[in-house]
């Protein structure tokens, strides 16, 4: 089927993509034969704020690496293994690749799968580190054990109207979701959620749908502030001067929250006036300080092992100043890692179409094509209030 043209979102260092053409995908990577892969049609593939960190010059990706982890396609062509996905499926992708056969997989922790990435437990597509996969930002693309990793739609037509929703599924709705289960959000909750990005609002939302009582979002641009009091949020401007506790107190009337969920990740910037300066541990620290002694701490903001763009030469290999004698004092148990997006993302697809949430409306999707792609890079680098949702082949708009 390789009478296709492609093309793919390129990172070319220095703070720079491009849409390049890239060759149309093959069901292999490198020597190994994917046989039990599909070659998808990309419907919808999403700009993510980790791929801002890798544009940004503040992880070691290579120039040339077509980007794009969060995918949701139609399959036009299936390896002679698969055996229940068929061609004409629209299907959405888990950004984990997974082999389903492993230890790990077996439990599943699908983000820390054994046997598809050589370097370090875990991969995913169009990622640095992660195994090589090629990205999804892109015309088509190539997914391996596809019965395994592939959510099918169950209606095709139902879902073409709900796709902007939809296509949140191959991440940021579970990564979200993921952040406040791991920091125990139920009915009667108390919330902090760090950073109003599109996983913040995303899991913002989801902290609703899980039956929290009061759910708090700091940020620093106010715009992503309105999107979040657009769906009911308190929120805290973290430019303003004054301690953080006094502003939950005034909310709450208690001075510390149940769950707290990081949603900003290591490059994350000091609160008030000191708000341009990097301190990469500041929300960690904050989280053992305002949560609640026996509470959790959901980390689903990225944190990595090497960052070149770091202030100091101990964040640079990912060691960070931490309070930790805290957080140990207060018996705070805290998750960190790749959402396993398998473990969710069947239940969300459900809350979506019976319209128990509008999670497209809470992270404000905006739809461009395969060519805006480097404006959407740009705008959202800039701390738009949106999620830049990329429809190569004009299927949705």
């Amino acid at each position: 089927m390789n009478n296709h043209a492609n093309r793919g979102v390129v990172y070319q260092g220095n703070g720079t993509v491009k849409v390049n053409a890239i060759p149309f995908p093959e069901l292999s990577l490198g020597k190994r034969q994917c046989h039990h892969g599909v070659i998808l049609k990309v419907v919808t593939t999403n700009i993510c704020g980790s791929d801002q960190h890798m544009v940004r010059g503040r992880t070691t990706a290579p120039t040339g690496l077509v980007l794009g982890h969060e995918i949701t396609g139609e399959v036009i062509e299936c390896g002679r293994d698969v055996e229940f996905i068929k061609v004409g499926d629209l299907v959405s992708v888990p950004f984990n690749i997974a082999c389903g056969r492993c230890r790990n997989c077996k439990e599943g922790k699908t983000g820390i799968c054994l046997n598809v990435n050589p370097a370090r437990p875990g991969a995913a597509y169009g990622y640095v580190d992660m195994g090589g996969w090629v990205g999804g930002q892109a015309d088509y693309v190539m997914v391996p054990y596809a019965d395994f990793n592939l959510l099918k739609f169950p209606d095709a037509d139902q879902a073409r109207e709900k796709i902007q929703s939809l296509t949140l599924l191959s991440d940021i709705f579970p990564t979200g979701y993921h952040g406040c289960v791991t920091a125990g959000v139920g009915p009667g909750s108390t919330v902090y959620i760090a950073g109003a990005g599109p996983v913040g609002l995303a899991a913002a939302a989801s902290a609703h749908l899980l039956g929290a009582a009061c759910v708090i979002v700091g940020d620093m641009i106010e715009d992503r502030l309105n999107q979040a009091r657009s769906f009911g949020c308190e929120t805290i401007d973290l430019k303003e001067d004054g301690d953080i506790q006094d502003k939950i107190e005034a909310i709450l009337g208690d001075r510390e929250v149940d769950a707290f969920v990081d949603c900003v990740g290591f490059e994350a910037h000091a609160c008030g006036c000191n708000h341009h300066q990097e301190a990469p541990a500041v929300v960690l620290n904050s989280a053992m300080q305002m949560t609640r002694a026996g509470g959790q701490i959901g980390i689903p903001g990225l944190y990595v092992t090497e960052d070149p763009g770091a202030q100091d030469d101990a964040a640079k290999h990912g060691s960070l100043s931490m309070r930790f004698g805290l957080g140990w004092a207060k018996s705070h148990s805290l998750h960190t890692g790749q959402c396993p997006v398998m473990k969710y993302h069947r239940a969300l697809m459900q809350a979506i179409l019976f319209d128990k949430i509008d999670i497209a409306k809470a992270v404000n999707v905006q739809m461009i094509s395969l060519d805006e792609a480097p404006q959407g890079y740009a705008d959202f680098d800039g701390g738009a209030a949106k999620k830049f949702v990329i429809d190569p082949h004009k299927m949705v708009s």
